[in-house]
């Protein structure tokens, strides 16, 4: 099958591409407007063949994607492109609403066309997976509440709000139009070629430098971790062979403290690169983690996110291969082994690779 896939030039979205282009006889065409988060060197030269094509094109500009619907012709979209970061979308939501409201309707509103066009198997056999996120529930009290999904919606900032907006709005799209869809909410991803700017990333690339930690308030918020290479192999489970209409939650069933993760990296770091820590160190005791800074709580920090990720372990079968500390080996290690990558990000040279054209 042919699978567009928006937004996969970005974290999730490119790990969703390398899958399909190593693990599949499935072709792909990869549609991001390489926004600053886009990053066409996170899908490695060796993976790209004739299976693969690019196309740089805004998701809110229904034209360009009415062209790549028509140029294509996909059996399957995945949309995965959507601004993600908390802290970006409290200081400037226009963005978010832009992209993850009015782009999730332009391509909705593109696929409901080309859908339409379609007959008998091709018809049958389309699908439209939307991918969401654990934060459009809001935050848990309890320590033993999970998400589901039936749970009511309860969005705390603006990023995530404009993510039950596009869930909503997909919801309609089947309901009104009978449009083939499915949705999934995932917890929080780590993993290889995250974009440095959020918890993980920025923290290992911290350390490495001697740079302050910087931890939110008590370090105390609770976020259930899912490995990205177990994300990106139930997204393309979900919609191969996921009901159409349903919504599956996917989670990595680790629970951990903000503080905990930090510290986790700081102690993995002080053995995969003790190097570093004897340097930024000079004789002092504590290592990396004399580096952590609490500084104050971001506004409407929600508390605890947890999945319960039971349903889709039930209907698919799907179940994470990484525990916490196998991922997070991993995740470290890679960030060491590929400085390459990420000191381009941090300089802005890996937007260079940009195309300006389809390819």
């Amino acid at each position: 099958m042919k699978f567009l896939v928006t937004g996969g030039a970005g974290f999730i979205g490119s790990t969703v591409v390398r899958q399909l282009l190593a693990n599949s006889k499935h072709s792909v065409v990869n549609v991001d407007a390489l926004t600053y988060a886009g990053n066409l060197e996170s899908i490695p030269a060796e993976l790209i063949n004739n299976k693969y094509c690019f196309e740089q094109v805004d998701i809110c500009d229904r034209l360009a994607v009415d062209r790549v619907f028509s140029k294509h012709q996909p059996d399957v979209v995945m949309h995965l492109a959507a601004e993600s970061h908390v802290d970006r979308s409290i200081d400037g939501p226009g963005e978010f609403i832009q992209t993850n409201i009015v782009g999730t309707y332009n391509l909705l509103e593109c696929a409901r066309a080309y859908w339409s066009s379609l007959s008998g198997e091709t018809k049958s056999r389309f699908r439209f997976h939307h991918i969401s996120t654990d934060e459009v529930y809001g935050d848990l009290e309890g320590t033993d509440d999970l998400f589901l999904e039936t749970t009511p919606y309860a969005p705390s900032s603006p990023y995530s709000a404009s993510k039950a907006s596009s869930d909503h709005l997909v919801r309609a799209w089947y309901r009104t139009y009978g449009l083939p869809v499915l949705i999934t909410n995932c917890s929080n991803n780590y993993g290889p070629y995250h974009f440095p700017e959020k918890l993980i990333p920025h923290m290992i690339l911290n350390a490495l430098s001697g740079k302050p930690l910087p931890v939110y308030g008590d370090g105390k918020q609770i976020r259930d971790w899912l490995y990205v290479e177990d994300h990106a192999r139930a997204l393309v489970q979900v919609v191969t062979e996921g009901e159409v209409g349903e919504t599956y939650n996917i989670g990595g069933h680790n629970e951990k403290q903000n503080i905990d993760v930090v510290n986790t990296i700081c102690e993995l770091l002080e053995e995969l690169a003790p190097e570093n820590s004897n340097s930024l160190a000079s004789g002092c005791e504590g290592g990396f983690k004399r580096l952590i800074t609490f500084v104050k709580d971001r506004p409407g920090h929600d508390a605890r996110y947890a999945i319960d990720a039971g349903k889709i372990q039930r209907e698919l079968g799907w179940v994470p291969e990484e525990t916490f500390e196998t991922g997070m080996r991993k995740t470290v290690a890679w960030y060491l082994e590929n400085r390459e990558w990420w000191e381009r990000v941090l300089s802005g040279d890996y937007q260079l690779a940009r195309l300006g054209e389809s390819a």
